[in-house]
């Protein structure tokens, strides 16, 4: 029969390698992508969802050049020269907003929300990159999806915004909506057709679940 003494030593130990399976486990900083064309609502549910997770927040369009902003003001879509190095620099920033803090050298940042269309998936497989070079970044898009008519209204309603009408059209042309395969990988899909504040709230939902689930 087991002494008291061994029961212990057994408990001690299991204990012990516990603690030590715990301190293994990879804490996942979260890259909140934000994606959809023109007018789905990318900069307010980014904004949204940055406060109500109290992290950073990045706007993708801050990254273009002057030279595209033009571009796409005169209505002439990006190709992927232009967007190739946009995508790179995008994706470096919210690496860095993962790492620790000018106020705080041991604390990082949980996650980052960012703000970029990926309409292709080659453009989606960029920001990927990040997840590969650093194993405890997870990459989560979240598709805001809606049908273009929708979008031209939104777009049309906008005022001062360098991104025309004209566009949606061309964006919607080369969207590759994410398959099946990327959303059982890393894509949330949310119907941006809903009144803002309720998409908003279902995008909120949805991240918050996942997080869940990350553990």
């Amino acid at each position: 029969m087991p002494s008291l003494a061994s029961n212990y030593a057994d408990m001690n130990g299991s204990t012990q390698m516990h603690a030590a399976l715990q301190q293994n486990q990879v804490q996942h900083r979260h890259m909140w992508i934000i994606t959809g064309p023109a007018g789905c609502g990318k900069s307010s549910v980014a904004e949204y969802l940055a406060k109500e997770l109290a992290i950073p927040y990045i706007e993708g369009d801050d990254y273009h050049t002057p030279a595209a902003k033009q571009k796409m003001g005169r209505g002439i879509p990006l190709d992927d020269v232009d967007r190739w190095d946009w995508l790179i620099k995008l994706r470096e920033a919210a690496v860095a907003r993962l790492s620790p803090s000018a106020s705080s050298a041991v604390k990082d940042h949980t996650g980052v929300v960012v703000t970029c269309s990926a309409l292709r998936r080659r453009y989606r497989d960029v920001i990927r990159v990040a997840a590969y070079e650093h194993h405890n970044v997870a990459v989560h898009f979240v598709y805001l999806r809606a049908d273009e008519e929708l979008l031209m209204k939104r777009v049309l309603m906008r005022q001062g915004h360098y991104m025309k009408s004209a566009m949606v059209h061309s964006q919607m042309e080369v969207l590759e909506a994410p398959d099946g395969s990327e959303q059982t990988m890393d894509v949330l899909e949310v119907d941006c057709s809903p009144a803002l504040p309720q998409v908003q709230k279902n995008v909120v939902a949805m991240v918050r679940e996942t997080l869940a689930d990350d553990v």
